[in-house]
């Protein structure tokens, strides 16, 4: 019962959006042009269905990538930052400074830093933009550890690393898995911002750009509902995994 109620909720609240969406277009009579209602969108689809599997792949796996390199980089800056005091006061600001950058200027800057580089530079900024939450979130578990545990175990002769392994980590996942959530919607956001601001014939914002070129509304509303969708499953994976890892940090409903 439980599992179809995590299913029947969300789709059914998907399925009213929808509807939602449908009637707005229709009570306010908006051409296509203007604003592509569900029922449009389903044609497009089907219509360049091919390209929707080629560039949903291209932009998934560079996302992916972008992601997985956040959380090698930002754990580490994590751990530095959460363990010592003196790196914490220093690098919060150079990262919040950083975070604060509008990605959309550092694209040009990318692309003409790594000429031709299409692949690396999409992986880039979607590493640039989301790996500031996975940092903090690791900074702030391990900075927010119970010297008293710490303090027991280096009495028994255990290592940094031990402290790490046994108490630190396991205490730093819930919040690591709660910025991973939001890391995964900001590497998707990193991906589509270099494939439209410099377009190089790959990926869904690359198909975007070429809908709103020829004005082609319901592919472009087709291409926001496919990021929408390989974001969602990216999510769902997300939760997967902190169930495995963190599922013990979940508090049952009273």
């Amino acid at each position: 019962m439980n599992t179809f109620r995590k299913i029947a909720v969300p789709v059914g609240a998907i399925m009213i959006f929808l509807l939602f969406w449908e009637w707005l277009v229709w009570v306010n009579d908006w051409p296509n042009y203007k604003m592509a209602s569900p029922s449009d969108l389903w044609p497009a689809f089907w219509r360049f269905r091919w390209l929707f599997l080629e560039y949903s792949w291209q932009t998934l796996w560079r996302t992916v990538a972008g992601l997985g390199l956040a959380v090698v980089v930002g754990t580490g800056i994590g751990m530095i930052m959460g363990f010592s005091r003196v790196a914490r006061e220093a690098l919060y600001p150079l990262l919040v400074g950083f975070n604060a950058i509008p990605k959309a200027t550092i694209v040009p800057v990318i692309a003409l830093m790594f000429v031709g580089q299409h692949d690396m530079n999409t992986i880039l900024i979607a590493f640039m933009i989301s790996f500031f939450p996975i940092a903090v979130s690791v900074s702030i578990g391990l900075s927010t550890l119970e010297p008293e545990y710490r303090d027991i175990l280096r009495s028994l002769g255990a290592s940094q690393f031990t402290v790490f392994w046994k108490i630190a980590l396991p205490k730093t996942l819930p919040e690591f898995f709660g910025a991973l959530k939001v890391a995964v919607t900001l590497a998707f956001i990193g991906t589509n911002l270099m494939e439209i601001v410099e377009p190089h014939g790959k990926g869904l914002g690359h198909l975007f750009d070429s809908g709103k070129i020829n004005a082609d509304y319901p592919l472009m509303f087709a291409v926001l509902i496919a990021l929408a969708v390989l974001g969602i499953l990216l999510f769902y994976v997300v939760v997967a995994l902190e169930k495995i890892f963190a599922g013990w940090a979940e508090r049952s409903p009273n």
